[in-house]
């Protein structure tokens, strides 16, 4: 089966650092170009903990409207303070046209609370939203709640879910939580690029990390023939490189990804809401080698980077 790359969209901002609905759209045609299959709108790389409620719904109107069913959009939906108010809130983000809206696991239990009031709130949360498909993502945000292989499979029993984005960066406790959704219609998503390779090959549908708000090409690429026998040598070594420079590009992000795609050509300010510093001299340096390391990489895998010059400015 194919696997596919779905990136966590960033949100470009103006010079009043409002939502800038232009570069959105430039910004998916560029995405679309390197051959995603898929958007994650409204997640942490988009900032959505520093745009309003109305913002949010805004930001991911405007992608599913652009993206116009060419692929599948995927929004993060649980905000609110009570379950009926992300209840709510769920059901206003499925109303903007998303395929599944997602549900981070950290909403639904604080750190010290058990997971039975995970399954508790979660199952209330399930009776006040009809029939919406949901998803779940480990945000690190509020805090990172790895659920367990077990209660996955409580949630994935509820027939509920289509949507899992994998944050718990261990190689064991995915191939246990693929084991629980193997023969289910949920897809498996992992954000950690390190762990992409041994994640697909266990049976993942693909990636969904950072990474590919940097060079969206070779997550493509990785995806397109990490089963491929006759490219394995070539499959180890990207995802070798990917996890050299992981922790370099983390530093500073979103700016860090804004800052890469402007040395990629695409006009995309480095205004961010959730990082109000300025990139450093050794940062900006640090991400100029590793878009000279990028143009090497598409030089031996033979990817045709994506010629920021031609698409769609509005």
């Amino acid at each position: 089966m194919q696997k596919k790359f779905v990136p966590v969209m960033i949100t470009p901002f103006n010079l009043k650092a409002q939502i800038d609905h232009d570069m959105i759209e430039q910004l998916i045609d560029f995405y679309l170009e390197a051959g995603v299959k898929g958007f994650f709108a409204n997640c942490l790389s988009s900032e959505m903990y520093s745009i309003s409620e109305d913002e949010r719904l805004e930001l991911t109107r405007h992608v599913v409207r652009y993206v116009n069913g060419r692929v599948p959009v995927v929004a993060t939906g649980s905000f609110g303070l009570t379950i009926p108010d992300k209840a709510l809130f769920t059901q206003k983000m499925y109303d903007t046209g998303v395929d599944s809206v997602i549900m981070i696991t950290g909403h639904f239990a604080n750190i010290d609370e058990s997971d039975e009031v995970l399954l508790q709130r979660f199952e209330q949360l399930f009776s006040l939203t009809g029939s919406i498909p949901l998803g779940l993502y480990e945000c690190p945000a509020p805090y990172k709640r790895v659920i367990s292989p077990e209660i996955l499979g409580t949630l994935l029993a509820t027939n509920r879910l289509i949507y899992h984005k994998d944050t718990s960066c261990n190689v064991e406790n995915v191939r246990a939580k693929l084991a629980v959704t193997a023969g289910s219609r949920l897809e498996f998503y992992d954000a950690h690029t390190p762990n992409g390779v041994a994640s697909m090959k266990m049976g993942a549908a693909g990636m969904s990390s950072i990474s590919g708000n940097f060079y969206p090409e070779i997550l493509v690429w990785l995806c397109n023939h990490v089963n491929d026998e006759s490219k394995q040598t070539e499959v180890e070594w990207i995802q070798s490189e990917l996890q050299r420079v992981d922790p370099l590009i983390h530093m500073a992000y979103p700016l860090s990804a804004k800052y890469f795609l402007q040395q990629r050509g695409l006009p995309v300010r480095t205004i961010s809401r959730a990082h109000a510093l300025e990139l450093t001299p050794e940062q900006k340096t640090t991400l100029q080698q590793i878009y000279r390391d990028f143009k090497g990489w598409c030089d031996r895998l033979q990817i045709k980077e994506v010629a920021t010059g031609t698409l769609s400015a509005h």
